[in-house]
């Protein structure tokens, strides 16, 4: 499976609004600075059709170091970003399953 990276992203960007790389790669960061912000401020981000970055709390529960298993060790609550995946973008997504099943066939 191929990973695109940031910077094909960007690329992409810049050859489609036919701006130069660093005037992409500004704009690119620049929005995910907002999503970070409002994320960090416990602001649900929300995409239409694309899908809504929510903020949760992963409650704590007991944990266990694997060199001494005998010792429980608590784990607090913390705050956590859950992705909820829009209408459109599932529906995409689920078109693909004969490519990605044809992957799994050639590995």
């Amino acid at each position: 499976m191929a990973n695109f990276t940031k910077k094909e992203i960007i690329q992409e960007v810049s050859d489609r609004l036919g701006v130069t790389q660093a005037h992409s790669s500004e704009m690119f960061h620049l929005v995910l600075d907002i999503i970070t912000r409002e994320l960090a401020n416990a602001n649900n981000v929300v995409v239409r059709d694309f899908g809504t970055f929510e903020t949760k709390v992963a409650k704590g529960r007991p944990g266990r170091n694997p060199k001494d298993p005998d010792r429980t060790i608590p784990i607090p609550d913390r705050a956590v970003v859950k992705f909820i995946v829009g209408k459109a973008l599932k529906e995409k997504v689920a078109r693909t399953l004969p490519e990605i099943k044809a992957r799994g066939k050639r590995g």
